[in-house]
């Protein structure tokens, strides 16, 4: 009887195992980009060890009224393709790895990491 306990309760482990979901991987390093406040002050932003994988609309620039971003500089280890769109669509570029950067007319509003 023992020996049954102890196998259900391996299978149940190995099942509970299994259900959790593992960590999304990472772009290793930063990527900036530069935006324009309604004052017409420019910020820079960094974004640390983004998510591979996912769209990631920057917060300062979610829809078309607001002024995009500009000169995207990739320092991570994976491919950053950057949209004109907040939803990952429409014009792209990609900069690669570790040194890619666009300039002022690389207008941007969401980046994905991967490759």
């Amino acid at each position: 009887m023992s020996l049954r306990r102890a196998a259900l309760a391996a299978a149940g482990a190995f099942t509970l195992l299994l259900a959790i979901p593992s960590s999304a991987s990472a772009a290793v390093g930063e990527f900036s980009y530069t935006w324009i406040d309604d004052d017409g002050v420019a910020h820079h932003r960094k974004l640390v060890d983004p998510r591979e994988e996912d769209c990631i609309t920057l917060p300062e620039t979610p829809d078309i009224e607001a002024a995009p971003a500009h000169t995207p500089v990739n320092r991570t280890d994976k491919t950053a393709t950057v949209f004109f769109e907040a939803d990952c669509s429409g014009e792209w570029v990609n900069l690669r790895p570790v040194n890619g950067a666009g300039n002022q007319n690389t207008l941007i509003r969401a980046v994905v990491f991967g490759g």
